[in-house]
C-alpha cells in the first residue's frame, strides 16, 4: 500500500484483541497470533516477545490447552480496549456538540522537578490539553484528571477549573497558538491519501483480516493525538470528517473478507477459570 508505515508490534496486537477477543470470553491460540502478523510483515519473534511483554505488562494471561498455549484478555487490558473501541465508534473524530465548556489546569512544580514536568506535560497532551501559557493548560470540554494527576503524585500541584471564555474571545485565534493544527490535519490528509483508493479497490481474499488491522490501528493513533477541538473553530477545510467517512466506507468493504480469513485462520477457545 502506497505510503504504508511501520506499525508498533503492541499497537497491532491491540487492535487485533479488540477485534477477535474482545467481548467473546475467548482466548486465541499464539501460533494463530503469529499467523496473522506474519501476514501483516511481522517476524514470529517479534510476535512472541510482544505477546510475553503484555504478559508481564499485566495485559494478557496464558490458559494452556495441551500443548497449545492460549492468550486472553485481563481486566486491564479490556479497559485499553474499551476505550479504544467507544473512542473510534461513539465520540468519533469531529467534535460537533461541544457546549462550550473548557477545562483549564495549572501547576506549579519546584525547578528541579523536571521528570515529573515531562511526564505531567506528555500526559496532558496525550489528554487533549493544550499548553495555553507556560503552566496553564486547558481542553475542550469537561476533562477529568483525577487519575492522571494521582498516577504521577502530583495531586498537590495541580488546580483544575472548568471555565467559559468571555464573549469577544477569538477562540480560533486561541486553538491556532496552542495546538499544532498543521500537524494535526497533515495526519488526516495523510490516512485519506492512504486509504482512499481501498474505498473502491479490494484486496486479496486472505489479505482482508490484516488489511483492517492495519486501518483501525492507523485510524487510532490518529485520532487519539485530536484533541477533539470544536469543529466550528476550526479552518473550514479540516480534514477530520473526510478522513473518518474514508475510515467507515474502507472498515464496512473489508469486514466481509475480514470475517471470513479470521474464521479459517484462528484457533479460539472458551475463557477457563484458573488460566496459567
Amino acid at each position: 500500500m502506497t505510503g504504508e508505515e511501520p506499525l508498533r508490534p503492541q499497537s497491532l496486537m491491540l487492535t487485533f484483541l479488540g477485534d477477535q477477543v474482545l467481548g467473546r470470553d475467548v482466548c486465541v491460540y499464539s501460533g494463530s497470533v503469529i499467523d496473522v502478523f506474519a501476514r501483516a510483515g511481522i517476524g514470529e519473534q517479534a510476535a512472541r516477545s510482544t505477546l510475553t511483554r503484555m504478559v508481564h505488562r499485566g495485559l494478557l494471561c496464558r490458559q494452556r490447552e495441551g500443548r497449545r498455549m492460549y492468550f486472553g484478555l485481563t481486566e486491564r487490558s479490556e479497559a485499553v480496549l474499551r476505550d479504544g473501541e467507544r473512542r473510534i465508534w461513539r465520540t468519533g473524530a469531529v467534535n460537533r456538540h461541544w457546549d462550550g465548556t473548557w477545562t483549564l489546569l495549572g501547576f506549579s512544580l519546584p525547578e528541579s522537578w523536571q521528570r515529573q514536568r515531562h511526564d505531567l506535560r506528555s500526559r496532558l497532551a496525550w489528554s487533549g490539553f493544550g499548553p495555553l501559557f507556560g503552566g496553564l493548560w486547558i481542553a475542550p470540554g469537561e476533562v477529568d484528571v483525577t487519575a492522571l494527576v494521582a498516577d504521577l503524585g502530583l495531586s498537590a500541584h495541580v488546580k483544575v477549573f472548568r471555565a467559559h471564555a468571555d464573549p469577544g474571545m477569538d477562540i480560533g485565534r486561541m486553538i491556532e497558538d496552542t495546538w499544532e493544527l498543521s500537524g494535526l490535519a497533515e495526519r488526516y490528509t495523510a490516512f485519506v491519501r492512504r486509504w482512499q483508493p481501498w474505498q473502491s479497490d479490494l484486496p486479496e481474499a486472505g489479505d482482508g483480516l490484516v488489511l483492517r488491522l492495519r486501518l483501525q490501528t492507523e485510524w487510532l493513533q490518529v485520532i487519539r493525538r485530536d484533541p477533539r477541538l470544536p469543529v466550528r473553530h476550526l479552518p473550514d477545510d479540516w480534514p477530520a470528517e473526510e478522513a473518518e467517512k474514508t475510515f467507515r466506507t474502507v472498515h464496512e468493504r473489508l469486514t466481509p473478507l475480514a470475517r471470513e480469513a479470521s474464521g479459517r485462520l484462528l484457533d479460539l477457545v472458551p475463557v477457563r477459570d484458573g488460566q496459567a
